[in-house]
């Protein structure tokens, strides 16, 4: 995979014959807009314009582990069945505006997978990420349907749709940003090898992780930083949720330990696109 210095690190998957599902939930978030945050020192993410396609996306779980960098992830979603709780006032929102607040105060690096029906429904809150140095934001798909069941409830979408699906993520993306990165999440990181065959062709690097945080419908806020402290490696990918409302509530009250603990341990907590290299994979 060009760009990519360290090969044996990142694990990579072209397709073995076997489903892969992750070990979190899909989550969503709380609160409202807020003011763009102030310019910081961090260089802004380059990629090409456009990506090249391949006949299978291949897939990064961690970074190198030969250096104690680690990259926090965070995961915006919306369904239909989401929308139809905000008409109907069961949840306010699913924008958790308190989770960028606290990566604001504490100067974060951190990389935002964004879903295009959460984009839609919060155009405002994607503009305060796009515009903040310290953030870079990849996709997490459009409608956030399962690429692969079982996926913890989601509808499904068929193969036929998935590459569309992304497509139409990264074009929402770059209405906001002209340095979206080419990096893909699958909702609730459900996959398997016919869905990598689908958004190859895409262009997209799909990034799963090594920890999941367990903020997803997490209830004690201590079992998340005790669980994000315990297990983090040299070069984990830890994915967190920026959508909280009745699905990911504690990830704001979570990160100043998470964040604080790290850094105690020596840890340098970095961008995706810094974590793996310059150059963008592929």
């Amino acid at each position: 995979m060009a760009g990519l210095a360290a090969g044996a690190w990142a694990a990579l998957a072209y397709g073995s014959g076997s489903a892969r599902r992750a070990s979190h939930e899909p989550s969503p978030a709380a609160t409202s807009p807020a003011t763009v945050p102030p310019p910081t020192t961090v260089p802004p993410t380059t990629v090409p314009p456009t990506l090249p396609p391949r006949d299978v996306a291949p897939v990064i779980a961690n970074g190198p582990r030969d250096r104690p960098a680690v990259a926090l992830t965070f995961d915006s979603n919306l369904t239909d069945a989401m929308i139809q709780e905000l008409h109907t006032g069961r949840v306010a929102s699913f924008a958790n505006i308190a989770v960028l607040d606290e990566l604001d105060q504490m100067q974060v690096p951190a990389t935002i997978f964004l879903a295009g029906k959460w984009i839609e429904q919060y155009p405002d809150v994607t503009r305060r990420i796009v515009a903040d140095p310290l953030l870079e934001v990849g996709s997490h798909s459009y409608s956030h349907m399962a690429f692969h069941q079982p996926c913890y409830g989601l509808g499904t979408l068929r193969v036929s749709e998935m590459a569309g699906d992304v497509n139409h993520s990264e074009a929402l993306l770059r209405l906001f940003t002209s340095r979206p990165t080419p990096y893909f999440r699958f909702p609730g990181g459900c996959y398997d090898d016919a869905a990598l065959r689908a958004v190859g062709p895409t262009g997209v690097t799909v990034i799963q992780y090594d920890l999941p945080s367990g903020d997803a419908f997490g209830t004690n806020v201590n079992a998340i930083v005790r669980n994000v402290l315990t297990n983090t490696r040299n070069g984990s990918i830890v994915v967190m949720h920026i959508t909280g409302g009745n699905t990911a509530p504690l990830t704001a009250l979570a990160l100043p330990s998470i964040v604080n603990g790290l850094r105690q341990r020596g840890f340098q907590l970095v961008r995706l696109t810094d974590l793996l290299g310059a150059a963008s994979p592929g």
